[in-house]
């Protein structure tokens, strides 16, 4: 089974474990869990780890409805100083490097008019994943853990009704695995195709390191706009490249996780799942 095949047999697995954790809360014991997933608990803790980079004790904190308030208070990054912290830190997304460009405005107002986007279904670590992109970079991404891969493919095919699309998955195949950890060197490209609006959020999204998070309120202050926080989670909400462009990590300044795109459930094992990968990153430094 190859490295992104048992990326998403694991989270098929930790998928289920963690709706038993949800439904078990702190009284769910991992002698229960394991029993469960009708695994042995010394096999189950050390799939889980391997997954989340902690023990499944340890997740569940992360886990917990109220740890985006706890984010907010000890993981919390201000745009101006996201980027000095992931420096300093375990990085953004750990070493991988992003760079990215822009389509000009007239050019997105064509909607994908004269574009080959090419597309392919990936393992990630949190299932299935739709990969879009032109020559340029990866421009489209979206999980299908809970929305369903036909939803999902039809909602990215909408971003850009005028373009070509062909399914290549070879093509997006290097990109795809640096970015979900195959690889762990080499750059991945992004093209953002949006209104110059939504590229100035996405953009500040990009600044925010793993396992940090921000709040809508934040963005919109430190893109020029402090009244528009409803259109900056709007177009959180419309970016096309999950998880490179992490929109799982806006929050509300009251600490309630907001909307996803691709589901809550996913969101919530997105946010668990950096924060139990940071700190295992810091306690081997």
């Amino acid at each position: 089974m190859g490295e992104l095949a048992q990326q998403g047999y694991h989270f098929n697995v930790m998928r289920r474990a963690i709706e038993l954790i949800d439904a078990g809360g702190t009284q769910m014991t991992l002698e229960r869990l394991a029993d469960e997933m009708d695994m042995s608990p010394a096999h189950f803790q050390r799939l889980f780890s391997r997954w989340a980079g902690v023990s499944p004790k340890r997740f569940q904190q992360y886990l917990a409805l109220g740890h985006a308030k706890a984010l907010l208070s000890e993981r919390f990054s201000t745009l101006e100083t996201a980027h000095a912290t992931g420096l300093s830190g375990g990085g953004r997304l750990h070493d991988l490097f992003l760079r990215w460009e822009a389509m000009s405005p007239g050019e997105f107002a064509k909607g994908g008019a004269g574009l080959t986007i090419f597309w392919g279904w990936f393992e990630s670590p949190f299932g299935p994943a739709l990969v879009m992109g032109t020559e340029k970079g990866i421009c489209g991404m979206g999980f299908a853990a809970e929305a369903g891969e036909e939803e999902t493919f039809r909602d990215l095919l909408s971003r850009w009704p005028n373009a070509e699309f062909t399914e290549d998955p070879m093509f997006l195949r290097p990109w795809a695995q640096t970015a979900f950890g195959v690889q762990q060197e080499g750059e991945v490209p992004i093209y953002l195709i949006g209104a110059p609006f939504q590229i100035k959020v996405w953009e500040a999204l990009m600044r925010i390191p793993s396992g940090h998070v921000t709040s809508y309120s934040e963005i919109a202050e430190a893109i020029g706009s402090p009244r528009a926080v409803r259109a900056v989670g709007t177009a959180v909400g419309r970016n096309p490249v999950s998880w490179l462009i992490p929109c799982h990590r806006a929050l509300r300044k009251s600490g309630g996780l907001g909307g996803y795109h691709w589901g809550l459930p996913v969101k919530r094992a997105i946010l668990a799942w950096e924060a139990a990968r940071l700190e295992a990153e810091e306690l081997a430094l």
